[in-house]
């Protein structure tokens, strides 16, 4: 039993509950105080160095997900799984664990490759994926800043790992909106003590923040929970935090 049950479908839920868990999340980083001795840059870099303003950024992530629940949308009307009396059969938890675990690894796959594809060929990162890149230094509500051909892409692979793991609507709420909830983490562009996802997760908002600097372009691909992939096939730039003497902290690659 979930909280909207009775309320709102399972479909419905899978289909808007990650874009309102987006900004959410992303809103909450957006109006905390200041927080400059965890920030990964400088109020001025992140003001200098990005090349879109947040307006731009706004529209762009709307723009995306409004792709996104179109095809989530779709996605759930061909895959119900009501059985003959109308109600939904779902799985144990073991087997919803399971199948969180297999969409995680599978989205972690189809990020990679095509994510490298995006900077291997010139076009494509000319005319798409720099788009992301125009936010040099990192912040939550650009987490989902795209050109909409790689937003539709993204949606896509999100597609792939709900099929592949056969999850049913119910499940794919929880999986989309903690994917949703790491993807905004990632670009938080901050380091807090006790986060989470910086003490279970090594692909994390400062292994990311290596991806955006010009030494990282070509490393650190992947994303948004393992840095298998990078691991895997010589792409992983290790890097360390350290205290700026300015206050807050910054993310450098680990020398040999």
């Amino acid at each position: 039993m979930v909280f909207w049950e009775g309320y709102v479908s399972d479909e419905a839920m899978g289909t808007f509950a990650p874009v309102m868990v987006y900004w959410l999340y992303a809103g909450f980083y957006q109006l905390l105080p200041p927080l400059d001795n965890y920030r990964l840059h400088t109020r001025k870099e992140e003001e200098e160095r990005n090349l879109v303003p947040l307006w731009s950024v706004v529209k762009g992530v709307l723009l995306n997900q409004l792709v996104q629940v179109a095809v989530a949308h779709g996605i759930f009307l061909l895959t119900s799984q009501a059985s003959s009396s109308g109600v939904a059969v779902h799985p144990s938890l073991p087997v919803q664990i399971l199948q969180i675990a297999i969409a995680m690894l599978v989205m972690d796959a189809s990020q990679y490759f095509m994510h490298q594809y995006m900077h291997q060929n010139k076009f494509l990162y000319r005319h798409v994926h720099s788009q992301h890149h125009r936010l040099v230094v990192p912040y939550a509500i650009g987490a989902s800043y795209n050109h909409p051909l790689e937003g539709l892409l993204d949606t896509f692979g999100g597609v792939i790992s709900f099929l592949i793991s056969r999850m049913t609507a119910r499940t794919a709420v929880i999986f989309f909106c903690f994917m949703a909830i790491k993807n905004v983490d990632d670009h938080c562009g901050l380091w807090l003590p006790g986060n989470i996802f910086h003490l279970l997760f090594q692909n994390n908002s400062a292994y990311h923040d290596i991806h955006h600097q010009l030494q990282g372009t070509k490393y650190n691909y992947s994303q948004p929970f393992f840095p298998i992939w990078d691991k895997l096939l010589g792409t992983h730039m290790p890097y360390r935090v350290v205290k700026r003497a300015d206050g807050g902290f910054e993310a450098r690659v680990a020398k040999d």
